[in-house]
Order: structure tokens, then sequence, then C-alpha cells
């Protein structure tokens, strides 16, 4: 009876630590193979390598487009650039001017 009694306690006393030790093993599984965890940081790395491709490509048509709107500033429009969007844009020619269609 003594020795059940000695084993009892031992389960007892040993629940404890291993509830923490699992806790901790569960924490430490997280932090490696989480969404936010070691072997995620490949594809954070892939992922932030094409952000930065997309960012210059949307800065270069940033920059045009700020191009086209300093053109057709109101105060002084280029010429050039208003013929060719009346044209384009409302069908507007010159009388003298041949359209060729192209399809």
């Amino acid at each position: 009876m003594a020795h059940k009694e000695k084993i009892g306690d031992l389960i007892k006393a040993a629940l404890g630590p291993g509830f923490a030790l699992l806790t901790l093993l569960a924490i430490a599984g997280y932090a490696v193979l989480g969404p936010t965890g070691i072997l995620a940081w490949g594809e954070y790395r892939t992922a932030l390598d094409n952000r930065g491709t997309q960012l210059a490509e949307l800065k270069v048509e940033r920059d045009a487009l700020k191009n086209r709107v300093k053109l057709l500033d109101p105060k002084g429009a280029d010429p050039d650039l208003v013929g060719e969007l009346l044209r384009k844009e409302g069908n507007f020619v010159h009388p003298d001017e041949i359209i060729v269609p192209l399809k």
C-alpha cells in the first residue's frame, strides 16, 4: 500500500513540471513552424523582393503620370500633347489630314 502511495505522489509531483515542459515545447514549435516563425522568413524575404520590384515599377509609372499632368497644366499646356489627345479622345481632325485606319 505504501508503494502505491509513493507512485501516486511521484505522478502528482511530475504533473506540474511535465505540463510546463509541454507548454515550452509548444511555444518553441510555434516559434519555428508558425506563420511568423523561422521557416516563414524565406517566404517573407521573397515577398519583400517582389514588392520592391513592384514598387519600382509603380514609381516609374507615377513619374510618367506626373510628367503628363505637368504637360497638361491649364496655364501652359503642351500644344503637341493637346493635339494628340484631341485626335485620340475626341476624334477631331484638321480638314487637310488623311485618316489611315490601322485595322
